[in-house]
């Protein structure tokens, strides 16, 4: 008979009778603390002694960024800046057209004075004519020169309730509508045989693609934009790739929901709410752009460009549904819960863009939206692929190139 031995390992697989004793016979927390706290020591030490002190050579360039401009009224030019640089800087001369001109700072303490890292507004009482660039230049206190071009200056309409309300009916026809029209296919969709839902779910998955490259684009191109000291492209990286963990550690919490039996998380209605909340996310990122240029007083909404926004949103709707069109219907609730996750946050996000404007927050809330988007898409493909289908078919790579095609096809209608 095999003798048969206590298993002795622990849960990392390294046997108990060889379990590393701590130097001194210290507890294993302060083993585990004790490279921190002499890390803290240690800079501590080197901040107070400053021991370059006598090896360092001139200044720190200095570097203001004007992030944007907001013309109140046709009497007034602010310029919203941010000091990217290490050192303080003092803005001390401002140039309108290469004119010297009166100016204020506003929000920086109640002094000329930029700390590092810190935004202030540049209010300039200047007369400018609509559609008449203006060429502004800032000179600091060591006579360092920022210029900035404000291109076909046109007066920001300003914050106001009735502001608030044009930013919901434009969200309402932009966002809400079209997204609840494409999902009146669904009892189309669930008449289709596995083979054709498969292709409308790698339709799905087009959508979704084009709306990740566009996204993408569009958050690299605004991170240019962002002050250097919050470095742009490595937040657009960030919010991409934690997006798409975040959502992965979420389907991946719902996988231990469907071992343990919870029959509702192995349902297709999981896989909509994530497709929902993907384009609700890329949505939001439109509802931000729409509401800055409210806010920038860039905005021309004909109707022109209303008609082809909900054509190019109307898609988002088939991509929503899909996912449920085997099995139990669900409920009215749960089809309106995914019309408002899709649509609805063109609304918040106008209303965010048009009160608090900034670069920094659309190119991030851009690129969760991409993040969020490329893990939906592998789940629909697993989804396929857990139903039988393949992936690769040419039924579903045609399908797919049409999703992007008609995806394509659609913004042309934006962008005119």
């Amino acid at each position: 008979m095999a003798d048969k031995t206590r298993d002795t390992t622990t849960d990392g697989g390294v046997p108990a009778e060889n379990e590393i004793t701590q130097p001194l016979g210290l507890p294993k927390w302060v083993s585990a603390l004790l490279p921190i706290v002499l890390l803290v020591l240690v800079l501590g030490v080197f901040a107070f002694t400053s021991p370059l002190a006598g090896v360092q050579s001139g200044e720190p360039l200095p570097d203001v960024t004007v992030t944007h401009t907001t013309l109140p009224s046709d009497e007034t030019v602010v310029l919203h800046v941010t000091n990217n640089g290490p050192e303080s800087v003092t803005i001390s001369q401002v140039l309108v057209d290469e004119a010297y001109w009166d100016f204020r700072v506003e929000g920086a303490g109640g002094d000329q004075t930029l700390a590092p890292m810190e935004s202030a507004e540049i209010v300039i009482p200047y007369h400018w004519n609509p559609g008449w660039d203006l060429e502004v230049a800032l000179v600091l206190s060591d006579g360092a020169t920022f210029h900035n071009t404000i291109v076909a200056p046109s007066q920001s309409p300003g914050f106001s309730l009735s502001l608030l309300g044009t930013l919901a009916v434009i969200g309402l026809f932009v966002g809400v509508i079209p997204v609840a029209l494409g999902m009146l296919w669904f009892p189309y969709i669930k008449t289709m045989s596995d083979r054709w839902l498969h292709a409308v779910l790698l339709f799905a998955a087009g959508v979704l693609g084009f709306l990740a490259f566009d996204a993408g684009f569009e958050a690299f191109e605004l991170a240019e934009r962002v002050p250097g000291a919050y470095e742009g492209n490595l937040l657009v990286v960030f919010g991409i790739f934690g997006a798409l963990l975040l959502v992965q550690a979420i389907s991946a919490w719902r996988e231990g929901r469907v071992a343990a039996g919870d029959s509702r998380a192995s349902s297709g209605l999981w896989i909509a709410y994530l497709v929902a909340i993907g384009i609700g996310l890329h949505n939001l990122a439109e509802g931000l752009a729409i509401g800055s240029s409210f806010a920038l007083g860039r905005v021309s909404l004909g109707a022109f460009l209303v008609i082809g926004f909900m054509l190019h949103n109307v898609t988002e709707g088939p991509a929503v549904v899909a996912p449920v069109a085997r099995g139990e219907r669900p409920s009215l609730k749960h089809f309106a819960a995914l019309g408002v996750i899709a649509g609805a946050p063109v609304i918040l996000g106008g209303w965010i863009g048009s009160l608090a404007y900034s670069p920094t927050i659309g190119a991030f809330f851009l690129a969760i939206g991409v993040g969020a988007i490329l893990q939906v898409d592998w789940e629909i493909a697993r989804m396929v692929r857990d139903a039988g289908g393949r992936v690769a078919s040419a039924t579903n790579l045609l399908a797919f190139l049409l999703g992007l095609g008609v995806m394509y096809v659609t913004d042309l209608f934006v962008v005119l």
